[in-house]
């Protein structure tokens, strides 16, 4: 079929990266509007449902009595990729602020230090990087994950060694259940990601990530696979992740198509097409085929196969 709607809008582009607040392959665009289907992100909100300026997100980062509106100002900065002045040194305040989580006492301060270290993390600032180390050490499971996931898109070489010390207990250490909760010891899908994006494929760092290829839960072994595959290119790590897109459960299936988008696997092309999945995350899986990935299929045939799901 002729290429159409996909093709020119991305040859308009350059190729370059979708205008939203997630990297084709992210996890955290799962459930998102495709914007290649034709649907545009709302502008972000007031709780009072008005959008707010650049200006009115730093008024609020700055002041402390409603650290509600401190939460929302630090996504919004981090989603419109603010280059203000005062933005980066602001989140990194609200990074610091950081106190035990109290889950009953609704948004407190580690929720904003949350919302800060992912909005930093979109921000391209190196600069930060010691912040984010530091709270790759808090006490915070949450804060551990939203700050690992930043290292990795800042491409952070300086925490490999601390997010390998995190893991090196494996599937049985960092990879078991909490004894008080579901949640897992450690935030092993970001921090196994996090090396992946980061590209360092020396040996260590691979023979701690292999053992996750095994774990129980599945969106682990994905994660796994994915980090693998970015850092080795061995085909074996992509048989994993197109296996899981056939898994019983959707929300693997969507990790998997998230995952491939990420590492750019062309050969995914038409396993990703007949996915149990929205064409909404196909459409953002196949968009990372054509920004990440190299070979065959080629571009004109990605695209086409994106014309195919609109």
């Amino acid at each position: 079929m002729a290429i159409g709607y996909v093709s020119q809008t991305l040859r308009q582009q350059e190729l370059r990266p979708l205008a939203t607040s997630e990297h084709p392959g992210s996890r955290a665009a799962i459930g998102m509007a495709s914007v290649m289907a034709g649907d545009q992100s709302p502008s972000p909100l007031t709780g009072a449902g008005e959008p707010i300026s650049e200006d009115e997100a730093l008024r609020r980062l700055r002041q402390t009595a409603d650290q509600s509106l401190q939460y929302y100002a630090a996504w919004w900065l981090g989603r419109m990729r603010s280059r203000h002045p005062d933005t980066v040194p602001l989140l990194q305040t609200a990074l610091r602020q950081r106190q035990p989580r109290d889950p009953g006492a609704g948004v407190e301060h580690n929720a904003v230090a949350r919302n800060a270290a992912r909005a930093l993390g979109k921000l391209g600032d190196t600069s930060v990087i010691p912040d984010l180390l530091a709270a790759l050490n808090d006490e915070d499971d949450g804060l551990r994950e939203a700050a690992a996931r930043a290292l990795g898109e800042l491409r952070a070489e300086a925490a490999v060694a601390a997010i390998t010390a995190r893991l090196a207990s494996g599937p049985a250490g960092a990879g078991a259940t909490q004894s008080s909760s579901p949640r897992l010891r450690e935030p092993c899908e970001a921090l196994i990601e996090a090396l992946g994006e980061i590209g360092v494929a020396n040996p260590e760092v691979i023979s701690v990530i292999a053992p996750f290829h095994d774990h129980e839960r599945p969106l682990i072994r994905s994660a796994a696979a994915r980090a693998l595959l970015q850092l080795t290119a061995e085909q074996r790590w992509a048989e994993q992740l197109l296996a899981l897109l056939n898994h019983g459960q959707l929300q693997v299936r969507r990790a998997a198509l998230m995952d491939l988008g990420a590492v750019g696997w062309r050969p995914a092309l038409d396993a990703i097409r007949s996915t149990l999945a929205e064409n909404s995350l196909k459409l953002i899986a196949l968009r990372g085929l054509v920004e990440q990935g190299k070979g065959e299929p080629g571009v004109d045939q990605l695209l086409a196969a994106m014309d195919e799901l609109l």
